[in-house]
């Protein structure tokens, strides 16, 4: 009987560790853009959209990566578009750095009312950025983002 508790003990203890590496990714849906935005508690914060399958976003993702890491107190949350695995999702994540990043996932379709609720201007290009400064106003970038200019969006207008 010892044998088999020891055995399970250690079973667990190996599953454990197999997802503790593991990031979170939230889900996002429709209606959830005023609690994200309400969450930024009048700071800068940074929402960035991208998908996996964006080549554009592919390449940029490490920098978003290393931009937090020279700026960990820089609010940002990464939100995934493409209808893909998690698994493909957190491989991106993880080969950027982000695995710890404040990750969401579209849960739907990212179809016009979502992206209306964000932006009634935006059809859902990516990679896209939504800054957001302390005071609520909110910019749209679409595009490859300027790590210089974000630095002072994020860290210097606190």
């Amino acid at each position: 009987m010892k044998k088999y508790l020891l055995t399970f003990i250690l079973a667990m203890g190996i599953v454990q560790l197999a997802f503790a590496d593991k990031q979170v990714l939230k889900p996002y849906q429709g209606g959830d853009w005023p609690s994200l935005v309400k969450n930024a508690n009048s700071a800068p914060i940074a929402i960035h959209f991208w998908g996996v399958t964006c080549p554009a976003c592919v390449k940029e993702m490490p920098l978003w990566g290393s931009f937090l890491k020279g700026n960990p107190s820089a609010k940002v949350i990464f939100i995934q578009v493409d209808d893909v695995s998690t698994e493909s999702m957190q491989k991106m994540l993880s080969k950027a750095g982000l695995e710890k990043a404040n990750n969401y996932y579209v849960v739907g379709p990212f179809d016009e009312r979502l992206r209306y609720e964000i932006d009634p201007k935006w059809h859902g290009e990516t990679p896209t950025t939504i800054l957001i400064d302390k005071n609520g106003r909110a910019t749209r970038k679409t595009g490859l983002i300027n790590f210089q200019q974000l630095q002072s969006s994020l860290i210097a207008s606190r």
